[in-house]
């Protein structure tokens, strides 16, 4: 076994963050998807960029607020692509707590009816 000489430590490639982005939308949902639900309101924000050359997408989605508004506040193009598989890459998460939803996705491939841009911002 090396002695590592003084002064210098063992650097780790992968470190424990702590509470990321999952533990923060457990409490995101909780508190402005619960208030939303009280006024039966949903929010949904989207970015889509075409993938130079291709017919494909690169889709960033996300929604929060009533169980009924949320999914229903992502962009159109995305319908029925919450929790599917028909793209290259199909990344979907959504939290319920109670009368509130979170959803968010990130999809990569063939969606019809995306332009090539786009910066979606919906409030129902």
């Amino acid at each position: 076994m090396v002695d590592e000489p003084a002064g210098e430590r063992t650097r780790y490639r992968y470190r424990n963050r702590g509470c990321g982005c999952g533990f923060s939308g457990f409490f995101l949902v909780l508190t402005v998807g619960i208030v939303l639900s009280l006024f039966n309101a949903g929010v949904g924000v989207g970015v889509s960029v075409r993938i130079p050359f291709t017919q494909s997408n690169v889709t960033l989605a996300a929604s929060i607020g009533a169980k009924a508004k949320a999914v229903a506040a992502l962009p159109s193009y995305t319908e029925g692509r919450l929790g599917g598989n028909q793209n290259l890459l199909n990344n979907s998460t959504t939290m319920t707590i109670g009368p509130a939803e979170g959803a968010a996705m990130i999809v990569v491939g063939k969606q019809h009816g995306a332009p090539a841009v786009d910066l979606h911002l919906e409030i129902s």
